[in-house]
């Protein structure tokens, strides 16, 4: 093992099935909107699908779920039994075509799982992005812990602006062996992926060494004495510490010799560049509801001053002004005003919700007893650094593309011993 935390795994991928069908969004997608998964339903019908291995998230608090955990269980083994699936041992690449066109690059393969860390100021290789709910986790540990497979909907993210990892592979298609190549299901695109030879493994596991050398890496950011970042968690944040907590719970049933080299001790994951032209972040506003307008103006007000420290605009009455902070508590606004608010919240009351969009800001905050805040996007140049300095970033503090571009399971790999 090189001590990079990320390995090729032996990765299912079915042999004959109408991939079409079988690969579907991630769980997390669509909550609000049961129609969509309805209409994935009726359009994968009998079908082998990732539909049946997982419980979309909208209905994790609904009655029957453990039903559905049940039959998720039961797919899985079926499959399993049935011959369905071919096995590469190699780095996958894999080229997504987006809604809009635009190409997204990643690279598949395996995290050591005791190389993660979600908790805020960790110093590990492989960190969470933004806060863990550790609320979230139980159920889904019930849908895992007992999960012959796992179907991965994580993207990490590594920051190589000098493209050495995963674009390299581009030049070198024609020699791969291409693996799956078909159109996404509900106009979500298309996807190809193609196996890695030992040559091209070689040359991304030299590529990722450098990255992670320490004094390269705080040579990069201006820092001096950091642990190195390699791997910052994108997307599925609640599925990566969910897969780390089984692990951590079967740790405490086996011995060392055998924790250490279960199955479950690795999740298979997609990695994609920071630097990729397809990945746009874009901010998540903020509007407080239930609060006496005034007061909760009149206490950010004497926080801020009008030049220098970090920029907030703020919705009122329908009216917009520019504030900015006299002392900054994090490395970006959002997380100066995120911490402002939730000390106010604590002792004044109110709640605070989480949008997408400037109109729906202005929108709310003309309506009494509503402020609604304006932020700037989150330059993606600095999600690295931040997470080294802060920790953790406040929730919502970016969005990383529409639902529909999300990562949909495809690929999959054993999660229980033989």
């Amino acid at each position: 093992m090189n001590g990079l935390g990320f390995y090729p795994a032996e990765t299912l991928l079915p042999a004959n099935a109408d991939l079409t069908k079988w690969s579907v969004v991630a769980c997390d997608q669509y909550t609000s909107q049961p129609d969509y998964w309805q209409e994935v339903e009726q359009f994968v019908g009998e079908a082998p699908s990732t539909l049946r291995m997982i419980v979309p998230e909208l209905y994790l608090e609904e009655d029957g779920v453990e039903q559905r955990i049940a039959d998720v269980n039961d797919a899985m083994d079926r499959y399993l039994a049935s011959d369905l699936f071919r096995v590469t041992d190699q780095f996958l690449y894999v080229e997504r075509t987006l809604r809009d066109g635009k190409l997204r690059r990643g690279l598949m393969g395996v995290v050591d799982l005791e190389q993660y860390d979600f908790t805020k100021g960790s110093e590990s290789l492989i960190r969470a992005t933004e806060g863990t709910v550790l609320e979230r986790i139980p159920p889904r540990v019930k849908v895992r812990e007992d999960a012959s497979l796992e179907c991965p909907h994580i993207m990490l993210l590594i920051d190589d602006p000098a493209k050495t990892v995963i674009e390299p592979i581009a030049d070198r298609v024609g020699d791969l062996e291409e693996v799956y190549r078909f159109d996404l299901m509900q106009d979500s695109g298309s996807i190809a992926g193609y196996q890695c030879d030992d040559a091209e493994s070689m040359r991304i596991l030299g590529a990722l060494g450098e990255l992670a050398d320490p004094e390269s890496f705080n040579r990069r950011y201006g820092l001096q004495g950091k642990s190195p970042l390699l791997f910052a968690v994108g997307d599925g944040n609640h599925s990566l510490a969910t897969a780390k907590t089984c692990y951590e719970n079967l740790k405490k049933t086996l011995p060392e010799e055998e924790y250490r080299a279960h199955p479950a001790r690795y999740a298979l994951v997609e990695v994609v560049n920071l630097h990729d032209a397809s990945l746009e972040f874009e901010p998540i506003h903020r509007v407080v509801f239930d609060v006496d307008e005034e007061k909760l103006l009149a206490a950010l007000e004497a926080q801020c001053g009008s030049a220098g420290g970090q920029r907030v605009m703020v919705c009122n009455n329908g009216q917009k002004k520019e504030l900015r902070f006299n002392a900054a508590v994090s490395n970006l606004p959002v997380g100066t005003l995120q911490s402002f608010l939730d000390a106010y919240i604590a002792e004044n009351g109110g709640r605070v919700d989480y949008i997408h969009g400037n109109e729906v800001v202005e929108e709310l905050s003309a309506k009494p007893g509503n402020v609604g805040f304006l932020l700037e996007a989150m330059p993606k140049e600095e999600l690295f650094k931040t997470v080294v300095l802060d920790g953790a970033l406040p929730r919502k503090t970016f969005s990383m593309g529409h639902a529909w571009d999300k990562r949909f399971y495809l690929e999959g790999r054993k999660i229980k011993a033989e």
